[in-house]
């Protein structure tokens, strides 16, 4: 028997493509290449908060940077969190405000009616409504602050779509929201040992798994039907596509170059 004895068989040829990863697993692995820069923005993050009415656009900045992450694009963390800071200064400061107002609102209006409710039954319908407008108000802010950063839209209609993004994209909204509470939870929970996690990880974790969940409803609704009624290519991922060449080998084309005595001239740069 021969050592090679298969020789002149076929081989299994070329291994096939890995097939892209999704779901959790897409998820684990971008944020498995991207954990360390997730520590730094969760620490700028808070950096940034200081001033605390710079909330909306901290928020803002940090969300455009975990997007492109999710696209798998190069974001610088201290540049790229400060440029978005700046350009999307005035609409986030001004959700900010009415981010602050809302919270003020449902954190009087629920102890009171839950008090209420205690007295009278029917006070029970106010308050569950109440407490469902809160929710709700909380889930749009899965699509807020993505939409503020990646379209051109007034603040109103933002908001206005993101109230209908909630429902239609339930599935991810819901996934969204459960992230949250796992972490919220963790949080509360293992406080005070949390307070040694929270410049490191939490802020940074929530956003990052909001704009993989939520920004494709945001594409697929929003962003993408606007060149679709244009009749235009969408140039999101224009970055993908890149026809330019680097170097190109021209030597079979060219013909070699005259040797001669006389004194050599500089080379050409590319400036």
């Amino acid at each position: 028997m021969s050592l090679f004895s298969k020789y002149d068989e076929p081989g299994r040829g070329i291994p096939k493509a890995p097939v892209e990863k999704k779901g959790f697993f897409k998820f684990m692995e971008i944020y498995g290449r991207r954990g360390w820069k997730l520590v730094q923005l969760n620490l700028i993050y808070l950096l940034a908060l200081i001033p605390i009415v710079t909330f909306g656009p901290a928020t803002a900045a940090m969300t455009k940077v975990c997007r492109n992450w999710w696209q798998e694009r190069n974001a610088f963390v201290w540049e790229d969190f400060w440029e978005a800071f700046r350009k999307n200064f005035k609409q986030g400061f001004i959700m900010g405000l009415i981010d602050l107002l809302f919270i003020v609102g449902f954190a009087v209006a629920i102890p009171s009616y839950s008090a209420w409710a205690k007295q009278t039954e029917w006070m029970y319908i106010p308050l569950v409504i109440c407490l469902a407008c809160c929710i709700v108000f909380f889930m749009m802010h899965f699509y807020i602050y993505l939409m503020i950063v990646s379209t051109n839209l007034s603040l109103g209609k933002i908001i206005k779509n993101a109230f209908f993004l909630v429902s239609l994209g339930i599935k991810n909204s819901l996934w969204t929201l459960v992230v949250w509470i796992i972490i919220g939870s963790l949080v509360v929970f293992t406080f005070p040992i949390s307070l040694f996690i929270i410049p490191f990880w939490p802020f940074s974790m929530i956003c990052f798994a909001g704009a993989f969940n939520c920004y494709p409803v945001i594409r697929k609704y929003v962003i993408q039907p606007y060149y679709d009624a244009r009749g235009e290519e969408n140039p999101e991922f224009d970055y993908l596509k890149s026809d330019e060449a680097i170097f190109e080998d021209r030597g079979m084309e060219e013909p070699a170059p005259e040797k001669s005595s006389a004194k050599k001239s500089k080379p050409k740069t590319i400036s």
